[in-house]
């Protein structure tokens, strides 16, 4: 029941979650360090009084654990959102963090010394190609629109190069941090809530040395229009209500995976997180109006028969009872 909530919680947080990301996004590009700091500061302040007993409550993996977890963390929000301001645009940017799937099993099989069958090998490679069609189309759609009023010089490429460098590091790192995470619950038991505060609290430090972007942006959402919130009838900036639906969103979304590290392998995990980003990315093409070409149905149906067979739901229509089950665990 647990895994099945999470999931719930995963995509029901998350596809809302990229709405607000890409009106956000949209209006200030360059925004990326607010809001993954107002994200940081919320579920760490959330944590402090209801997880850590206002400091009370002593963890139960050591901190020295959650230092090297919250480093890789920090490192990889800090380098994905900084990316979008070097000529990465959004479609393109969520091409790479789709290829988690590729550098989870791989980097699983060279420290787990993990194995696979052929089926969950097939099953991987196909979700991941049938995500990288989907955005890489709209990111096509993206740079034709955009090429006739932008000069793409040298200069420009070297800046777009030195992006897919760092979504590259981002895409890798994460991949290893989910791991690292898998052999610490291993070690000393499940504590999604505690992992969940220790990885937003201890980070914000860092933040320090992004004040000043921090500062420019909270002035820029200042002078937005304003914009009277339903129910509650409150007129603030529409961009501070932006902001404030993707932090409640982001935090839904994260609660969801950290419960999912708990109950799932980090291959399963992934592999819930990347069917989450094609469903925000198709939710995204439908809500913004962007084109849905024959490219973008033939990556839904990669990712749909790479989901069957990654879950083996022949095993449940009784076709297949008398092989065992060798990746359970996976």
């Amino acid at each position: 029941m647990r895994p099945a909530f999470a999931v719930g919680l995963v995509f029901a947080g998350c596809c809302s979650n990229v709405i607000f990301l890409e009106l956000l996004a949209r209006k200030h590009p360059g925004c990326g360090n607010i809001v993954t700091f107002a994200q940081f500061l919320f579920i760490a302040v959330e944590g402090f009084l209801f997880e850590a007993d206002l400091g009370r409550k002593r963890p139960a993996i050591p901190i020295r654990y959650y230092a090297v977890m919250v480093a890789m963390f920090f490192t990889v929000s800090v380098v994905n959102n900084y990316a979008l301001n070097l000529n990465i645009a959004m479609p393109l940017h969520m091409i790479f963090r789709s290829g988690s799937l590729i550098a989870n099993m791989i980097l699983g099989i060279i420290i787990l010394k993990k194995r696979y069958s052929v089926f969950k090998y097939t099953s991987i490679a196909l979700v991941s190609v049938g995500i990288f069609i989907c955005t890489f189309m709209s990111a096509k759609q993206v740079t034709s629109q955009s090429s006739s009023s932008e000069n793409d010089g040298f200069q420009a490429f070297l800046r777009w190069l030195l992006g897919i460098g760092a979504l590259t590091f981002a895409l890798l790192m994460s991949a290893r941090m989910g791991i690292f995470q898998e052999t610490l619950y291993k070690q000393f038991g499940k504590h999604s809530k505690e992992a969940l505060f220790y990885n937003h609290a201890l980070p914000l430090p860092g933040f320090i040395f992004l004040a000043s972007d921090i500062y420019d942006h909270a002035v820029l959402f200042n002078k937005s229009e304003l914009y009277q919130v339903p129910v509650i009838g409150v007129t603030v900036p529409i961009m501070w209500f932006y902001l404030l639906m993707n932090v409640i969103t982001q935090y839904v979304c994260i609660r969801g995976v950290f419960i999912l590290t708990t109950e799932c392998a980090s291959l399963t995990v992934t592999l819930v997180v990347t069917l989450r980003k094609f469903v925000s990315l198709i939710f995204s093409i439908l809500y913004f109006q962007n084109p849905f070409t024959l490219w973008h149905w033939l990556g839904t149906l990669f990712v749909f028969i790479g989901t069957l067979m990654y879950t083996e739901v022949w095993n449940n229509l009784g076709t297949t009872k008398s092989q065992p089950q060798k990746d359970k665990k996976n």
